[in-house]
């Protein structure tokens, strides 16, 4: 992705369809009254989103969270994948959704751009004690956008835009999301052991940021793309969302097709994540996570990228 021409959209909310999913919505289709989300269930799609009805504040419902079939990761993560159907080229996306324990997963960058070269989650494949990684951030040519620290060492100095928060990674290896506002005085704290930024924020206390609920704002609502997101639950679990374009089987996965940002700060919110930030999707995002026998599962990109994220288990 470039820098904040913000084509990276904005804005969710939620209407839950059924029983399971909560309240309103029917089993229609998404197109049935403008911009929508449905989930398969069972042998057919409950509109669980509409962008005409989104409210600013999302519940700890966590309507989605409770679709998903989740399977045991590695020690300290859970994870599953959904069917969602929306508007236009998102008619067919798939979701993975991963759930982390920091207490037990332990997360770092790897600042593959300090060595001029670029990285990949099969770097991470290739490395039998990483059990999680994924790309970080927003780039920039050949470099991250904005702050990096690594293992302590600030290798980039924070940047200021609109709706730009960052990722920080204490000693301890809590992770925490810090909004834009508050970046500033986070870097002049010190002691992030590991961080970056990225936009824009989705999510802050479970309310969508007004820039992504309003049209002509600077923020475009209505470019799709595939998507890769980071947030954080209450009891202080991190979840990883990534799509893929799912109508024409795993191989064309990467087709940059998917969801506006609005939908994707629905998924978010519709997952459980109190605050979330958009990480870079697109042809860049990527995703590899261990299973408890130790095979990888990996959903590539098509590009490496400067900067990504790897855990490591604390066993």
């Amino acid at each position: 992705m470039r820098l904040p021409a913000w084509s990276v959209g904005a804005a969710a909310g939620v209407l839950v369809a059924g029983a399971v999913l909560g309240a309103a919505g029917g089993g229609s289709g998404p197109e049935s009254s403008g911009p929508a989300l449905a989930v398969r269930s069972g042998d057919g799609w409950v509109t669980w989103w509409r962008r005409d009805a989104a409210p600013v504040q999302w519940d700890a419902r966590a309507p989605l969270a409770h679709v998903v079939q989740w399977h045991a990761g590695a020690s300290g993560m859970d994870w599953g994948e959904l069917e969602l159907r929306g508007a236009g080229e998102a008619r067919r996306t798939r979701l993975i959704v991963v759930r982390v324990d920091p207490a037990r997963v332990r997360l770092s960058v790897a600042p593959a751009f300090t060595e001029r070269r670029r990285w990949s989650v099969r770097d991470a494949e290739s490395d039998g004690s990483a059990v999680l990684a994924l790309d970080a951030g927003q780039f920039r040519g050949s470099l991250p956008w904005g702050w990096v620290v690594s293992g302590g060492r600030e290798l980039l100095a924070p940047e200021a835009a609109p709706l730009a928060g960052a990722v920080v990674i204490d000693s301890a290896g809590g992770l925490r999301l810090v909004r834009p506002d508050s970046v500033a005085a986070e870097h002049a704290r010190g002691g992030a052991q590991d961080a970056f930024q990225s936009y824009p924020m989705l999510l802050q206390g479970g309310g969508v940021p007004p820039p992504l609920r309003e049209a002509g704002t600077g923020v475009d609502l209505e470019h799709r793309d595939a998507r890769l997101a980071l947030g954080t639950l209450a009891d202080g679990r991190v979840v990883l969302a990534l799509t893929r374009f799912d109508a024409l089987g795993p191989g064309l996965g990467r087709v940059p097709f998917g969801l506006t940002t609005p939908e994707m700060a629905a998924v978010m919110g519709a997952i459980g994540c109190r605050d979330a930030i958009m990480l870079d999707g697109g042809i860049s995002g990527q995703l590899m996570l261990r299973e408890p026998d130790g095979v990888a599962r990996v959903w590539p990109g098509t590009r490496s990228v400067p900067l990504g994220v790897v855990g490591r288990g604390r066993e």
